[in-house]
């Protein structure tokens, strides 16, 4: 399980040191209190809540010393023009997904995700988790990552399309 923890907050936290740490604390968390784990869920389930906690508080911490970078590449820019025609419309339609219920169950489609995650520009994997994995609110991740509203959305938008795309390629179009 650790291994995937680790993951996990590397692909949030983009330091591999601040991951083991917080791998470290969440496990330590749990040891300490081990009555608070009422088996609801699974004990990896219940890990990973506290991680995203940790995480969550990490990148709080973050935001208070440094400030982050908000140039985007013209590069990203290109790439995501290229899937768009001249009207607007998708060059291309997605293929067709399945049944997403079952394919989530499915663990392969994680590590699928994950790769695809870390293929993503580090800012763009950073508010899409914390978006949609941390849930926090727009205006939450705009005060950490110091960015405006805007540009949180476009970020998002970005992220969203290039994971449907490396998703459409690496796990729908590989299966269909």
């Amino acid at each position: 399980m650790r291994p995937q923890l680790v993951r996990f907050a590397l692909l949030q936290l983009r330091n591999e040191s601040l991951a083991e740490d917080a791998v470290q604390d969440t496990l330590i968390a749990v040891l300490e209190q081990p009555e608070r784990f009422q088996g609801q869920s699974s004990l990896r389930t219940y890990v990973t809540g506290i991680l995203k906690y940790k995480i969550i508080d990490n990148l709080r911490a973050a935001t208070r010393e440094r400030q982050i970078d908000t140039a985007e590449d013209q590069s990203e820019d290109d790439a995501i023009d290229a899937l768009f025609a001249a009207d607007g419309h998708t060059v291309e339609m997605p293929r067709q997904w399945g049944d997403p219920d079952r394919t989530l169950e499915q663990k392969d489609f994680f590590k699928v995700l994950e790769v695809c995650l870390e293929k993503l520009p580090a800012k763009n994997a950073r508010v899409f988790m914390m978006r949609e994995w941390l849930e926090l609110e727009t205006e939450e991740i705009c005060k950490e990552l110091a960015i405006t509203s805007a540009n949180a959305w476009v970020l998002l938008y970005r992220a969203r399309l290039r994971l449907r795309e490396c998703l459409d390629l690496n796990w729908f179009g590989a299966r269909g």
